[in-house]
């Protein structure tokens, strides 16, 4: 498969990097850093430099007991930085949004994916991205990010996230999203606990079912955190390795903050694939 995004074009046979870009004050692992434009440009040109394919620029948090932002305070955060990034940068910029006037704006300053955690279930969302005919990666998610991890429960992990994610796509084919520009991301963390993204983790490899490119997001995760002792800006190796058993579960877009660890580990991972799926 192949995942056009504007110019840029992906293609699954190998992995590809997103790199993290919080234009926040209060991101679980990186609130604060990037807050000034200069310095989020910076950030931009170094995960760029370290190998990075797409710059996924959000402005509000979507960790548990994040405060919600304004609309205009999310479009003043993330629409001067989509637009410098996307004229002087040769790499695909994603807005990680749920808000469609935002979605507009930001596929306007240059924009190339709609990166929603809420899987266009805002409403108006679904038919945004239809009119902008962008990409789109729609996350499975149980509950809301403010009390998603107070007590999550499923009967059938694996199942229920498939379900979720085959009936989403359905409602965007049916909008006339072309089913070629939908990536899914089961959601680690996103109303989930240790157990649950473990046993996710472990069997990746069953979303394949669903015959759309997979982005996953365990990046500095808490989980991670929980199974080292380590504080979020110290799970770098923790995530790197989680990132390579996720790419061998099938994984085709890894999301991370630590880009230059992570494009190393995946071009190792990519090569053993390569070798593994080869006849004999």
């Amino acid at each position: 498969m192949e995942l056009r995004l504007g110019k840029h074009v992906l293609s699954t046979d190998r992995s590809s990097v997103m790199g993290i870009l919080n234009i926040t004050p209060d991101s679980f692992s990186d609130g604060g850093d990037f807050f000034n434009f200069d310095k989020a440009i910076a950030r931009a040109e170094a995960m760029v430099a370290d190998g990075a394919d797409i710059i996924d620029v959000g402005g509000e948090s979507t960790r548990p007991g994040a405060e919600s932002v304004s609309l205009q305070e999310e479009l003043d955060r993330v629409i001067p930085v989509i637009e410098r990034i996307s004229k002087q940068l040769a790499v695909a910029v994603s807005v990680d949004t749920s808000k469609p006037d935002v979605m507009r704006a930001a596929v306007a300053a240059g924009a190339e994916l709609v990166n929603d955690v809420f899987a266009l279930r805002r409403e108006g969302a679904v038919e945004a991205v239809a009119e902008l005919n962008v990409a789109v990666c729609l996350m499975h998610m149980q509950g809301e990010p403010r009390s998603m991890q107070e007590a999550p429960e499923y009967r059938e992990l694996l199942r229920e996230i498939i379900e979720f994610l085959a009936a989403r796509i359905a409602v965007c084919a049916a909008a006339g999203i072309a089913t070629d520009k939908i990536i899914v991301d089961p959601g680690f963390g996103f109303g989930k606990n240790d157990e649950h993204n473990l046993q996710l983790l472990a069997n990746l490899e069953r979303l394949q079912e669903l015959q759309r490119p997979l982005l996953v997001g365990l990046s500095r995760k808490r989980t991670l955190g929980n199974l080292t002792g380590k504080v979020a800006d110290q799970r770098v190796f923790a995530g790197v390795a989680a990132a390579v058993i996720a790419v061998r579960g099938g994984a085709n877009i890894v999301r991370t903050h630590d880009v230059a660890a992570t494009v190393d580990a995946l071009k190792i991972a990519d090569a053993v694939n390569a070798s593994r799926q080869r006849p004999d």
